[in-house]
């Protein structure tokens, strides 16, 4: 089976860790046994006028190898253009999130971006011949026309020989950073979805109770520095407005860091019954109180047995199985 991947973003030399969880999605694809090509157009250099040469970079690609199917890895105007414009190639869409969800906290030209991106995805899903989404609730959202045989719940998966739990005083060392102190992680982007505000606002009520605590924002972090980083947390905070299946909680789970999060995405199903890990309202105080419920856990969080399901062979596998079904359902239609 060889597949043609459609991305808008992916690891470059200036931005190393955008879009690692395509990346990692296509080594797994790769990893058991399928061809990949990967077409990035990449909107972080070329702005979005890029997305006027999807069409003509994928008949480009598709006069070099027949191709079983095209994967278009992210929602939005690329896989609606996509969609409309190729076909006759058995086709499948994945939604993350904001491509579905929008932007409501951003200025007004960000927000007017991204509710173009959406009416995009919805016709994009309408389209396709597969859709996949991350979490339940995405599947949620699809629009009611979307035959829902046509969708598959499928998360990013993670990299388990990777992400795994190791010395925290080692790790801590290696950052430099004080074991007196409990460590709260943070991954951040330039993205207000994750409200920063709300995250740094629940340190401050800790720092006024008498906690040492400090907070590390990830950002532009080395991918392979990054369970070093999650590994000398004492718990990793979550505080976005809405989410897919963020890929960092379930780094963290297989660390074995507590994650304390607002009810986003599907991280109640990700944490349900681990120690140390709590869903909350969005008050920096009922936060606080969930953070220092994860400082005293640390150590016996069990994590890592929640995650085994969500490696990055496993996403590999159920994408392969759906991918077969989709080129089997297009070639009797045709």
């Amino acid at each position: 089976m060889r597949i043609l991947a459609v991305t808008n973003m992916y690891p470059i030399e200036t931005a190393p860790t955008l879009g690692i969880f395509v990346e990692q999605q296509v080594k797994g694809l790769i990893r058991i046994g399928i061809q990949v090509d990967v077409l990035h157009l990449n909107r972080r250099v070329h702005g979005p006028m890029v997305y006027w040469t999807t069409t003509g970079r994928i008949e480009d690609e598709l006069k070099k190898h027949r191709y079983d199917l095209m994967h278009v890895m992210y929602g939005g105007v690329m896989a609606e253009v996509a969609t409309r414009t190729i076909p006759n190639v058995p086709n499948a869409v994945t939604i993350h999130g904001s491509d579905l969800l929008g932007d409501s906290l951003s200025g007004p030209l960000r927000r007017l971006s991204a509710q173009v991106g959406v009416i995009a995805s919805r016709l994009a899903a309408r389209r396709a011949d597969g859709v996949v989404t991350v979490s339940e609730n995405l599947r949620e959202e699809l629009p009611k026309e979307v035959d829902r045989q046509r969708v598959r719940v499928i998360p990013c998966g993670i990299d388990l020989d990777r992400f795994k739990p190791l010395d925290q005083s080692r790790c801590r060392q290696q950052l430099g950073w004080d074991n007196n102190e409990y460590h709260v992680l943070f991954a951040i982007s330039d993205d207000p979805v994750k409200r920063p505000k709300l995250t740094r606002s629940t340190i401050a009520e800790l720092v006024q109770r008498g906690t040492k605590v400090r907070l590390h924002e990830l950002s532009r972090i080395p991918n392979d520095q990054v369970p070093v980083w999650i590994n000398a947390s004492d718990a990793l905070l979550l505080t976005s407005l809405h989410e897919g299946s963020p890929t960092i909680v379930k780094e963290s789970l297989a660390c074995n860091t507590p994650v304390v999060s607002v009810d986003v995405g599907d991280v109640r199903d990700r944490v349900r019954d681990v120690a140390g890990c709590s869903i909350v309202s969005a008050f920096p105080g009922e936060l606080a109180d969930a953070l220092l419920r994860a400082f005293s856990a640390r150590g016996k969080s069990n994590g890592r047995s929640r995650v085994h399901e969500l490696s990055i062979q496993a996403s590999a596998e159920q994408l392969r199985d759906f991918y077969q079904e989709i080129i089997t359902r297009k070639k009797r239609r045709n």
